[in-house]
Order: structure tokens, then sequence, then C-alpha cells
């Protein structure tokens, strides 16, 4: 995650065409985290239409990982606007969104603010609705996309976070390397806590669509229910998780009190560092696998952006295949405590950790 091989090396015609695709914005304003940006607008977009931003993990490039897994051809069939921030080698030699570093993940500061004025841009020039706002990112993207729901949570109404980590597991490269490699445990009010105090949000947060595979090797599985019960503790959620199957892989849905999906995660089975890709709802294939893109049955760029509710009203019901579906809890008189929601997620985090 903060060095890995180039993910976005292929020279062939589909390449250059998505990177055709992008559009470079350099006047955005206030650029403190030195980042570049890109953009898709399909033509013809609707004024109020989403934005969602991507960010792109270590060694690769927005042009390459939206290729990869097809953001903008999913935001040209259903109508949604696009940026993508990249990051310059002079800030991160790996190419890797400094998720890690105290001067980039404050807000108001660094790469955090360089990206809330890009969005801030997207919205003036191209008028997104600043209610329906996205994030999502891969590893180090997906780590920075956390970061901006901690920073910025009045901004984002979902995010998604593929390979990624909570808010603040790491402070410095050291720190960092031992978030990735082994994972970090917290209470789960202590996670949710450090993202309280970055920005004094008292409005409702984020939700957040979680991706892991277990056969990561690069960034630690147990990351993934780590980062569950930072965003289940922001949002009270009392559970108990609803457990289902999706393409035969692993998803477990968390509720708040009112009954709304906050937070899912699929553990994907087998799946190494990378994007999972697969068909899009039409069957056809959305986005190319290569490095840290991965061919998983599934499209993690659909399931994402449908858990934010993109995309048109669905003519059929989602096949799913039910594991084991628990009634919802009753409502509870007092906010949930933290232990309660300790214990909801650690027969999740028991089988992250094994690799189940």
């Amino acid at each position: 995650m903060l060095r890995q091989d180039d993910g976005t090396g292929r020279d062939g015609e589909l390449g250059r065409e998505t990177a055709r695709r992008l559009v470079r914005d350099d006047d955005f304003g206030p650029n403190p985290g030195n980042l570049a940006l890109y953009k898709f607008v399909p033509d013809g977009l609707a004024a109020g239409a989403p934005l969602v931003v991507v960010l792109h993990g270590c060694g690769q490039t927005a042009a390459g990982y939206d290729e990869g897994t097809g953001w903008s051809l999913l935001a040209e069939r259903w109508g949604f606007a696009l940026l993508f921030p990249e990051q310059q080698r002079e800030n991160n030699q790996g190419g890797c969104f400094n998720w890690f570093e105290p001067d980039d993940i404050e807000r108001d500061a660094g790469e955090a603010a360089s990206i809330r004025a890009m969005v801030e841009r997207m919205r003036q020039a191209h008028g997104t609705d600043p209610s329906r706002t996205f994030v999502s990112g891969l590893s180090a993207g997906g780590a920075m996309a956390v970061v901006m729901l901690a920073t910025y949570p009045e901004t984002f109404v979902g995010g998604g976070a593929i390979a990624g980590l909570p808010y603040k597991a790491a402070l410095g490269l050291r720190e960092a390397m031992g978030a990735m490699f082994r994972g970090r445990a917290k209470p789960p009010a202590e996670w949710g806590d450090l993202v309280r105090q970055a920005s004094g949000h008292e409005g409702p947060w984020p939700v957040l669509s979680i991706w892991h595979g277990t056969a990561d090797r690069t960034v630690a599985a147990m990351n993934a229910a780590e980062l569950a019960n930072q965003w289940a503790h922001l949002h009270d959620a009392p559970g108990p998780a609803r457990e289902d199957e999706v393409a035969g892989q692993r998803h477990l849905v968390l509720h708040d009190r009112n009954g709304r999906a906050v937070v899912e995660l699929y553990e994907i089975a087998g799946m190494a560092h990378g994007a999972p890709i697969g068909p899009g709802e039409d069957g056809e294939p959305l986005g190319i696998a290569g490095p840290f893109i991965l061919d998983a049955g599934l499209s993690s760029t659909v399931r994402i952006a449908r858990f934010w509710g993109l995309g048109p009203l669905q003519a059929e019901p989602r096949t799913e295949v039910p594991v084991e579906t628990a009634p919802p809890a009753p409502v509870p008189a007092e906010p949930v405590p933290a232990g309660r929601i300790a214990r909801l997620w650690a027969r999740l985090k028991r089988a992250v950790s094994r690799g189940r």
C-alpha cells in the first residue's frame, strides 16, 4: 500500500481511450496538498447530478484506476459526475495518498483540504448536487476516502473503502506499516471518538461500504472489521448484523435504530490486495482486470454505487442467497453502549482475522 508496482501499465487502445475520457482541471483553488484534479462529466449531464470522488491506490493513476474499475462507464450510464484526485510523485514516491501523515489528514490541511476544494470546484463548474456527494477508493485511496468522510462529514453522504483502514489507524510511516500488515485494534468508542474530534460534526454521518479480500497480504483483513466498528459506533447502530451471500461472497449489513443500512462489509474469499470487479447489472463486464484490479465475479463499483442509492430503479429484486437472517433489534430507548457494539462485531473480527 505504501509501495506497489505500477498497476496501470497498460499501453493499448483501451488505456489511451480511458485517458482521453478524463479531463484535467488545474483551476480549482487552494491546493495545499499539491494534488492534480481529473474529472469525467458525461455529455448532457443534468443540473443537480450526483458527484462521486474516486481515489486510486498506490502506483496507480486516475485514468488507470478508472479503466480498471469502470467508474466512468457507470457514470455515463447512470448520469453522475466523477472527480479523480491524483497523487504526485513529489508528495509520495509510491504514488500513494498520504492517509497516515498528520499534515494531510486534518480538516482544512494538506491533501484533505485539496480534495475538498476540488469538490467545490465541481459544484461550481458543473452544478453537482452537494447533498449527493460520495467518495470511494482502493488501498491508500480507500484509507484517504475514510479521511475525507471523517474530516468533512457534512460534504459526503456515503463512502466506499476497498482494502482500507480506519481513520487515524496510523500517524507516521512506522505506524502505517504496522497498521497495514498487522492491523490495530481499539475499542469502538475510541475509534468513533477519533472521527468525532476531526470536525466537531453533529449531524448525520455518511454511510460506508467496506470491501476486503481474505487473502490480502498488503493490508491485514482485520482492518475491515475495525473500520466497521468505527462507523457502527458513529451511527449508534445496535445490530444485530444481517448476513447473506452476494455472488457467493459473504456480505454483512448493519442497520441504525431507524432500520437504515449504514455499514456493509463484503468479505471476498481468497482475494488478494485489490479492487474486485465483475459484471455490471446488464451482465456485461465492467472494468478490466490487471494489477490490483481483480476479477472476483462481482463489481465493487456497481455495488458501492447501489449502496449509496445511485442508479435507476431496479426492475428485478436483487438475487441474493440468504444465509443467516436475524430479525431487527428493538429500538433502544438510550444510545447503544460501546460494549454491545464491540460484541456485535467480535464474531466478524474473528472470522476475518482467520481468513474465512
